[in-house]
């Protein structure tokens, strides 16, 4: 049988451009806060699983990051696992500190990922996310995230699935949700009006649409259940996996919902039991996309569903209260553990103006690179406060 798994530990760096700070300093400052939170010191860890996507193409560093910003906060000689799976690379990581809990080998592990895109040189930023997909097959086509979520969204928007006016309104909510969150990247409202004027992207998205490169670092302590002692442990209940394939016909479910089909059955609960969300929207209608594929509503049901306020908030099911992707920010490999980092604070109750009600069941959605029209990985995690609210 295999062991519980608790987040007892958060912490973050906050998102944004920091031109002074390097990888060390941002990664030390989100460990020291989730060690903290977990009243642990360094010596009680028992391995480390470090996300990175993008490091060795913008700052050289190849082959042992993990260790490398590890030792700034004094973690040496446990095993030190590197992780590389483009902006997945966070959620990955956190999937197997998991399992090595689950299986008994580790008791107490810290899961960091972090990331530093703004290297004055924004060409080599964009070259650098152009090489998360089969480059025999894109390069030099310029191919960016943006084109890829634009021909999604034109084709839902063909079907009838989605209206261009929920691509403004999940947008508006995206920058609302971030303005109320001060470790965001971007925290100013925007209206519909002036989301629809800013500067056009790849159509139908524009500027404001869009996550943009991005600084930044977060770090979960996960443990065994019961290893750490702490206020309100936070069970992982599913941690699940998929890679891209090449779909056969357009009835073949989506990579999103084969992982999230997998974590539910996991967690023995399905979609309309999750209390608060957090998914991978590059661009921030792409949220919409994931209303679907998660199962929170059916086929062509995203624009009810938005218009509803059920993923605003306070919802019956909130959907990036952090901000998402796109206000929150994206630095590539810390993105799917500040998704669980939020999550943590929202199940806790400590999410102050952005708290969602009382929830119970989270759910995290981090997807990666791109393959054959769709994510090249995809993890999702569910997670479930333990102690009944009073």
């Amino acid at each position: 049988m295999s062991l519980g798994v608790d987040v007892v530990g958060a912490g973050m760096h906050p998102f944004g451009r920091f031109p002074d700070a390097a990888l060390k300093d941002l990664v030390r400052l989100a460990v020291v806060r989730a060690l903290d939170d977990a009243g642990i010191g360094v010596k009680d860890i028992d391995a480390v699983f470090s996300a990175n996507a993008m490091a060795g193409v913008l700052q050289g560093q190849e082959q042992v990051r993990g260790q490398s910003v590890m030792r700034e906060v004094g973690i040496e000689r446990v095993p030190i696992v590197n992780v590389e799976n483009a902006c997945a690379s966070g959620s990955t990581a956190l999937r197997q500190a998991v399992l090595a809990i689950r299986e008994g080998s580790v008791d107490v592990a810290l899961v960091v990922g972090f990331e530093k895109m703004f290297v004055g040189d924004l060409d080599r930023s964009l070259d650098a996310l152009e090489s998360a997909a089969d480059l025999d097959v894109v390069a030099g086509l310029g191919l960016q995230f943006t084109a890829v979520y634009a021909l999604r969204l034109q084709r839902a928007i063909a079907a009838g699935r989605i209206s261009e006016r929920s691509l403004l309104d999940a947008t508006v909510k995206s920058h609302d949700n971030g303005a109320l969150n001060p470790d965001a990247q971007h925290r100013k409202r925007f209206t519909a009006e002036e989301i629809a004027a800013s500067r056009e992207i790849a159509s139908p998205l524009t500027l404001l649409m869009c996550s943009s490169i991005c600084d930044g670092a977060a770090a979960l302590v996960v443990a065994r259940e019961g290893a750490v002692r702490v206020g309100t442990p936070i069970a992982i209940r599913a941690s699940a996996a998929a890679s891209g394939f090449t779909r056969t016909s357009d009835d073949e479910p989506p990579i999103a919902a084969v992982a999230a089909q997998a974590a539910y059955a996991q967690a023995g609960v399905g979609p309309h039991d999750i209390d608060v969300a957090e998914v991978h929207d590059a661009v921030a209608p792409g949220e919409l996309l994931y209303y679907e594929q998660l199962g929170f509503c059916e086929s062509g049901g995203a624009d009810e569903l938005l218009a509803s306020g059920a993923t605003a908030i306070g919802g019956r099911i909130a959907v990036n209260t952090s901000g998402g992707l796109c206000s929150r920010g994206h630095p590539t490999g810390a993105t799917g553990i500040a998704q669980v980092v939020e999550l943590v604070t929202q199940l806790r109750g400590a999410a102050g103006p952005r708290q969602s009600g009382r929830p119970r069941l989270a759910l995290a959605q981090n997807s990666g690179g791109w393959y054959e029209g769709d994510s090249a990985a995809c993890n999702v995690h569910i997670l479930e406060r333990r102690q009944p609210w009073t």
